[in-house]
């Protein structure tokens, strides 16, 4: 199928497409918005140690983009499978993606749900007066006070998803006749767990001020200034096993009982304010400059259980599951399989599912382990650490828009960035004890506990550590960035084209603050500065064949700086940065077909991407070596393709059939070099990983919708039908290096072949229907009333799997790993399931 597939994009992609229009209303874009921000800030950082990856897309002008953002978000649908860092997020100009990860954390926006919706969304091969479009494509919001419609907003919203209660008021005056207009905004998130997910919670407060000031014809000057100081609970991937024992899918074994009280080990801190000072100048009729000021300082930190010298404290440990006590997986097994490990595996069964409390956090216990070694004078057994990742970003930014003629229409800009990322742990919660040293115990068995390597800070060896006191790692990132771009488009007769094209420069450093023992010499003070230069260009046609049929297409190749967040062989350890770390080159074609009548919108798009020089990092605990891994894997190629079909069947003037589906393929397309270093000894390691042929995890590549819209008189009902299919879940490299696999010479060709490199695990796919119902109410004194309810997953399908990762864990006998088919871990991957039927209903009240 996969061959196909691609047979069938290659010949349909020349290049890339801008799409249909779509009709829409403000009741239908209300809902849309509801519906994807909410899912979108539910999936944030529920578990560090699976990649979020949300895109939020949506395009008036396509009828496929324009419902897919939203329609499939309960799946953590990715716009084509691409990575985030593909899709460029700005507002007003300025570039508000991470400048460490290249993505777009929405927590940024959290709560803003009346100031994002007046946003200019470009899809991957459109041109706009912004940017030069992303791989995934562009949106840019607009926050100019005088943006946003005139008068009050009341909004009270009522859900069992992340949060339960959402209380919102917005006030505009809009452009006074004394040349100012000033915005304010508030909303407030609570939730106390009682969703799908127990033991979580969220409290959140977002604020959102302006004002805008019309100095004359040619000149206006904006200020604004958000943010949204919140605190989460989370939840964490579990194994199908501890699902199973507690009969519920949506199992989190990160929270416990604390003196009969429910207390999450994971929860999340996050603010980030931000001001933004926008200049636009009109400087004639045809010549229009924006020029924008962005500041923002981010403080996000998340806790998690930590234990020393003792066994893991969390409940789904693999080491207190029944299948631990009894080789479930090998049936050939001549150990472990008789009465004894089937009377084990009982015990472990009948404690874990005996209460709720025995599967959960033992937070009592673990005061009383401490307090207890605490009294002989030892150091902390568990302990609660938070790590921190915060920034300080500084954006200017400036575009042009110059109209040449009444067909030519001129676009250029300039972008600066200055990031400075603080990244460090500290004491959350001592648990109880009295004594915490700040040594690294992974390299005892190595060096000993009295050597230097032993230090995590030669600078203050030995440090006691309290409550809020850093410890471990602490390091800054320097990255600085500059852009300029141009693009220029022209209609001529029934076509429209554009061409664009940027120059880009790049420059990392790594400040460490801490001189670790492990690298005494090259990890206190500045590292090196890697610098990189990146180009690219997009050319764009839109060809109207006449009688509503058009044909678009595309073509770009680009180049972009690798992440800092990626850069650094073990960013938590020292200065040095990955082996042969290169610029990403990506080239991209689309080629697409729309149809726009009185009754039919239609939109067939068929695109190709191919990425060389991507480099990706992971960090995971190694059973086998008892230390932590900072895996690092370079050189890899990728290739996205697919097919996309939208269409709006106007069947009456109340009635309308929307249909959405897409078959695409992410794939890695060779084997990756690897470097891993590990915690015990500081030694890197080089080898290469068998990823080729694995796919992206946690999305669906194939998926389809039909919605039936009814809309008359006030009302608007929806009901839709979504399936999800091909779900792979995030594979883990150290599984597949090289040196683990057995191996043959195929006698013909003389190349090595490897013997049962592990296929990537999936989750399973299904069906799941949507509904949702508004009505608007129209008031005296012009005032409305809107009502929305939205219920998702209404036939209650528990089994769909929304992502997860494989374990990083392997199995050994004698010394080799295990037959995969036989590997507990290989057959027990982490996984997150769909909720089960869930809603909110809302009340919007315009004065």
């Amino acid at each position: 199928m996969n061959r196909k597939l691609k047979t069938m994009v290659l010949m349909l992609c020349i290049a890339p497409a801008v799409m249909a229009q779509s009709e829409s209303d403000p009741l239908t874009t209300d809902l849309q918005n509801e519906h994807a921000f909410t899912f979108t800030e539910s999936q944030l950082d529920e578990d560090e140690n699976i990649p979020k990856n949300v895109i939020i897309f949506s395009s008036s002008r396509n009828v496929y983009a324009s419902e897919v953002g939203y329609r499939f978000s309960p799946a953590r649908f990715k716009f084509r499978g691409y990575n985030s860092k593909y899709n460029d997020i700005y507002i007003n100009g300025n570039p508000v993606n991470d400048i460490e990860t290249g993505s777009f954390r929405y927590s940024f926006v959290g709560g803003l749900n009346n100031q994002t919706r007046s946003q200019e969304t470009t899809l991957p091969f459109e041109d706009n007066q912004f940017s030069m479009s992303g791989m995934a494509g562009s949106a840019n919001y607009n926050f100019r006070p005088s943006s946003f419609a005139t008068g009050q907003r009341f909004s009270l919203a009522g859900a069992n998803r992340n949060y339960n209660v959402r209380a919102m008021y917005t006030y505009n005056t809009g452009m006074m006749d004394n040349g100012w207009a000033f915005t304010g905004s508030l909303t407030y998130r609570w939730g106390n767990g009682t969703g799908f997910v127990d033991g979580t919670f969220y409290n959140s407060l977002s604020y959102f001020l302006g004002a805008e000031k019309m100095i004359n014809d040619q000149h206006s000057l904006s200020l604004v200034t958000w943010g949204n100081p919140t605190e989460r609970g989370t939840q964490a991937a579990s194994v199908d096993e501890m699902y199973w024992i507690a009969n519920d899918y949506q199992y989190n074994s990160v929270w416990g009982y604390q003196n009969g009280k429910k207390r999450n080990s994971r929860v999340i801190k996050d603010f980030q304010p931000a001001a933004m000072l926008i200049w636009d100048w009109k400087i004639d009729d045809d010549t229009k400059l924006t020029t924008s000021l962005l500041g923002k300082y981010t403080m996000f930190s998340n806790s998690r259980l930590d234990y020393n010298n003792t066994t893991n404290p969390q409940p789904d440990y693999y080491s207190v599951l029944p299948s631990y006590h009894f080789k479930v997986w090998d049936q050939e097994a001549t150990e472990d399989r008789d009465a004894a490990a089937l009377a084990n595996w009982q015990a472990s069964y009948d404690y874990l599912s005996a209460s709720k409390a025995n599967r959960q956090v033992h937070w009592d216990q673990m005061y009383f382990a401490n307090r207890t070694v605490a009294l002989q004078g030892g150091e902390a057994m568990y302990y609660l650490k938070r790590f921190h990742d915060d920034q300080l970003t500084m954006n200017l930014s400036s575009y042009l828009e110059k109209v040449l003629n009444p067909s030519t229409i001129l676009h250029g800009g300039l972008l600066l960035s200055a990031n400075k990322g603080m990244h460090y742990q500290t004491m959350d919660d001592l648990l109880g004890a009295t004594k915490f040293t700040n040594v690294n115990t992974y390299v005892i068995k190595s060096y000993g506990k009295d050597s230097q390597q032993a230090q995590y800070d030669l600078n203050n060896p030995n440090k006691r550590i309290g409550k809020g006191d850093r410890f471990g790692y602490d390091y800054n990132l320097l990255v600085n960035r500059a852009q300029v771009w141009a693009g220029i488009s022209k209609d001529i007769e029934s076509a429209h084209l554009f061409l664009n094209g940027r120059v880009a420069g790049t420059s990392m450093q790594r400040d460490g603050k801490m001189r670790n023992g492990l690298a005494p010499t090259n990890s206190y003070g500045k590292s090196s500065t890697k610098s990189f230069f990146d180009a690219g260009f997009k050319a764009g046609a839109h060809l109207d064949l006449g009688k509503g049929h058009a044909l678009l297409m595309g073509l770009s190749y680009d180049s972009k700086a690798p992440d800092a967040k990626t850069a650094f062989q073990a960013a938590q350890v020292s200065n040095e940065f990955v082996a042969d770390l290169k610029d990403e080159k990506m080239m991209t074609a689309e080629l697409g077909y729309q149809l726009k009548t009185s009754w039919l919108g239609l939109n067939f798009n068929a695109f190709y991407s191919h990425l060389d020089d991507v480099t990706e990092q992971s960090m995971y605990y190694s059973d086998s070596d008892h230390s932590f891994s900072y895996v690092s894997l370079t050189g890899i190629a990728k290739s996205y393709y697919g097919l996309e079909l939208g269409a709006n069947v106007k069947v009456t003037d109340w009635l309308n059939i929307k249909a959405l589906g897409t078959i695409s393929d992410a794939k890695y397309m060779n084997n990756a070099n690897v470097n891993y270093m590990l915690s015990e000894d500081g030694v890197t390691h080089s080898d290469v990983v068998l990823n080729k042929g694995m796919r992206e995890g946690n999305t669906p590549l194939t998926a389809a919708s039909l919605d039936l819209s009814y809309h008359a008189n006030g009302w608007y009902v929806d009901l839709i039908g979504n399936y999800y299919d091909r779900i792979y879940l995030y594979y883990t490299p150290v599984t597949r290096y090289a040196s683990n696999q057995s191996n043959s010479i195929n006698l013909i060709t003389g190349e090595t072949e490897y013997n049962d490199v592990p296929a990537q695990d999936k989750g399973k796919g299904g069906f799941m229907v949507d509904a949702s119902i508004g009505r608007q109410f129209y008031l005296k004194n012009g005032h409305r009333l809107g009502v929305n309810l939205m219920v998702t997953n209404l036939l209650n399908n528990l089994k769909i799997v929304t992502g997860g990762r494989e374990q990083s864990r392997v199995k050994y006998e004698d010394g080799e790993p295990v037959n995969p088919k036989k590997d507990p871990f290989k057959n027990s991957p982490y996984k997150f399931y769909a909720n089960g039927i869930n809603g909110m209903l809302m009340l919007n009240y315009y004065f």
